[in-house]
C-alpha cells in the first residue's frame, strides 16, 4: 500500500466514523426531542413524523437521482409485500418509541435497543439458519435469563423493551430480505404509512384536537422537524456503512441506548431500581460475551450483529 493510498484509506475510515458517531448519537439523544412536541399525542406526532419524512426524503430521493429505483422498486411485487409488512414494522417501532419517550419508559427503551443485537442474532439462526458459535448461544441464553429474571422480579414482562425490540429486529430482517436502498426503502414505507398518517390527522383536526397549527410557529416547526430528525441519521448511517468494517458499526450501535440510559437517569430522573439494575447488568454481560466473540471473529461477522438504522 503506498503512503497516498493509506492516506486515503484513513481518510475514508474518518469520514465513516465521524458520520458513525453522530446517526448513532442523534439515534440516541432522539429520546430527548419527542416530549418537546407535547401537547401532541404520540400518535400524532407519529403521523407528522411520517408525513414530514416522507417530504423531506423525497427531496432527497429526487436530489440523489434515486426517483428510478423508487419507482422500479413499485413495480415489485415480491419487494414492494415485504417493505409492506416492514412499514408495519417500522411504523410500530416509531410509534412506540414516541410513547416512551414521553411517558416515563426512557430506561425500558434503552433496555429494548441493548436486547436488540441479541435478538437479531437469535433471528439469524431462526430464519436464516445461521449456525452459532457457543459464545452467541452464551449470550442469547444470558439475555433470555435478563428476561425471565425481570418478569420473575416485577411480576409481568418488561413488555415496552421486548416490544421495541422485537418490532426493530424482525423490520431490520425484512429489510434484509428485501435488499433496498436505505433511503429507497424509507421512501416507499412513509408512501404506505402516509395515507394512514394523513387520514388520522384529518380525523384529528374534525374532533378540533390537532395541535399542528394551534399551538404557535414554534410548535409548528418543532413537528415539521421530525423528517429532517428522521432522515439524517440514516444518510449519516449510510456513509458511515459502507466506510467502516461491522465490527466498527457493530460498537458504534451500542451508542444509542447508552445515551437513552443517561437521559433516562438525568435528564427524566427515572427510577432505576435494584431489580432494573440488575436486569440492565445481566444484559451487558451478554453484550460484553457477544462483542469480544464478534472481534475475535471480525472477519467473518454477520451483518445480523448489525441493527437496521431506520
Amino acid at each position: 500500500m503506498t503512503e497516498t493510498s493509506g492516506r486515503a484509506k484513513r481518510s475514508e475510515h474518518t469520514v465513516g466514523l465521524i458520520n458513525g458517531w453522530i446517526a448513532y448519537v442523534i439515534w440516541g439523544a432522539v429520546i430527548i426531542y419527542w416530549p418537546h412536541l407535547e401537547p401532541a399525542k404520540p400518535l400524532e406526532i407519529l403521523a407528522h413524523r411520517v408525513l414530514w419524512s416522507l417530504l423531506f426524503v423525497a427531496a432527497i430521493t429526487i436530489y440523489q437521482k434515486k426517483t428510478p429505483q423508487v419507482k422500479a422498486i413499485l413495480r415489485d411485487r415480491k419487494k414492494m409485500r415485504l417493505l409492506l409488512v416492514g412499514s408495519v414494522f417500522i411504523g410500530t417501532n416509531w410509534g412506540l418509541f414516541i410513547w416512551a419517550s414521553m411517558t416515563g419508559h426512557v430506561l425500558d427503551s434503552a433496555l429494548g435497543y441493548y436486547i436488540t443485537p441479541l435478538l437479531n442474532v437469535g433471528l439469524g439462526v431462526i430464519f436464516f439458519k445461521e449456525r452459532l458459535r457457543k459464545a452467541q448461544w452464551t449470550a442469547i441464553a444470558i439475555a433470555a435469563l435478563a428476561v425471565v429474571y425481570i418478569t420473575a422480579a416485577i411480576g409481568k414482562p418488561p413488555w415496552v423493551a421486548l416490544a421495541l425490540s422485537t418490532t426493530f429486529a424482525t423490520y431490520g430482517y425484512i429489510k434484509k430480505l428485501a435488499q433496498v436502498d436505505a433511503i429507497v426503502g424509507l421512501m416507499i414505507e412513509t408512501i404506505v404509512l402516509t395515507p394512514v398518517a394523513i387520514s388520522y390527522l384529518v380525523w384529528l383536526q374534525t374532533k378540533g384536537e390537532n395541535t399542528f397549527l394551534a399551538n404557535g410557529i414554534g410548535h409548528t416547526i418543532w413537528m415539521i422537524s421530525a423528517g429532517p430528525i428522521t432522515a439524517i441519521p440514516l444518510l449519516c448511517f449510510g456513509v458511515a456503512i459502507m466506510r467502516l468494517p461491522l465490527t466498527t458499526i457493530g460498537m458504534l450501535q451500542y451508542l444509542g441506548p447508552t445515551i437513552q440510559f443517561v437521559c433516562g437517569l438525568l435528564v427524566f430522573s427515572e427510577a432505576m431500581s435494584q431489580t432494573r439494575l440488575n436486569g440492565f447488568l445481566i444484559t451487558w454481560i451478554a453484550l460484553v460475551i457477544l462483542t469480544i466473540d464478534a472481534l475475535r471473529h471480525r472477519r467473518n461477522v454477520s451483518t445480523s450483529f448489525v441493527p437496521d438504522p431506520d
